[in-house]
């Protein structure tokens, strides 16, 4: 990506100052001077259009549009109020083709008929930049942005995935009610299989575990045991259902735990676990305080 900047910086560089419109000048190699501006000119180009198209949304129909603005861009020379303003309409289009885009993807998914709000985007970034007095501050826009942001997507997500959150909700009720089945205060609901005997470990514990990962309707998403080799981690640096049944349970013990969406990833997706799922694990607690090998 630098190497293209610095190309396309060079391109711009080498064109001719008295071109004008969406022409290009006519090449006179009366010396060698002339000789070596053509050939940097031209040499300088190289994977620059592919970076317009690829990189800056340039359609190739519009090349000559974009030749004008590259000559109006070449003989403004040093004029600092031309340069500010090309620089505005670049920053703009970077909002409107990669920002937005980011973050209304971010937000909706494939849902393109949902979008922020432009003209209260504007407003906050407009106001920032020119030094009025906004609404907030930016340190409460920050994490103002940042909260939101998450709020939002929740509830997108929610009305897509929201049928998990019921379906684990009802699991557990029930669930809670059979034989053996106990639960802890964070929620976490558990059965033993095997008692152990061994230490407790602390939230900062190294523990090496044996496991195997299920979602509500018995497919396994993750399993040690058919990797050949038990996992080794502190017993805080897990989704904290696990944390807290790993911090109550007997090493030697091999546990059932249920963990409820909230305990687990909640909204957020991994490879084989959507959104609000609830999770059913076999741990197999092998050492408390376990060592590096």
């Amino acid at each position: 990506m630098k190497k293209l900047m610095f190309l396309a910086a060079m391109a711009i560089t080498a064109a001719a100052f008295y071109s004008c419109g969406n022409s290009a000048p006519r090449a006179s190699l009366k010396t060698d001077v002339d000789t070596l501006s053509y050939a940097i000119g031209m040499a300088q180009t190289q994977g620059l259009k592919e970076y317009l198209v690829g990189s800056m949304g340039v359609d190739s129909a519009y090349m000559s549009d974009f030749i004008k603005g590259l000559n109006e861009g070449v003989n403004a020379g040093d004029n600092k109020k031309k340069a500010a303003y090309y620089a505005g309409i670049q920053i703009g289009q970077q909002i409107s083709t990669r920002m937005l885009k980011g973050i209304n993807h971010e937000l909706y998914g494939d849902d393109s008929t949902k979008t922020i709000s432009m003209k209260n985007f504007m407003a906050g970034f407009v106001g920032a930049l020119t030094g009025k007095k906004g609404l907030m501050t930016m340190e409460v826009a920050q994490t103002t942005a940042q909260r939101k942001m998450q709020e939002i997507k929740a509830r997108e997500l929610e009305k897509t995935y929201g049928e998990n959150k019921k379906a684990g909700e009802k699991f557990l009720a029930e669930n809670a009610k059979k034989e053996g089945v106990k639960t802890l205060p964070g929620g976490v609901q558990y059965k033993v299989l095997k008692e152990g005997t061994g230490a407790v470990p602390a939230d900062t514990s190294l523990v090496r575990v044996h496991y195997e990962g299920r979602l509500l309707n018995d497919s396994v998403f993750d399993s040690s045991y058919k990797r050949g080799e038990p996992a080794l981690f502190r017993a805080n640096q897990v989704i904290k259902g696990w944390t807290e049944a790993l911090c109550h349970m007997p090493a030697g013990s091999i546990w059932e735990v249920y963990i409820p969406q909230e305990l687990a990833y909640g909204e957020r997706a991994q490879a084989k676990i959507d959104p609000f799922s609830a999770l059913i694990f076999k741990i197999e607690l092998i050492e408390a305080n376990a060592k590096r090998k």
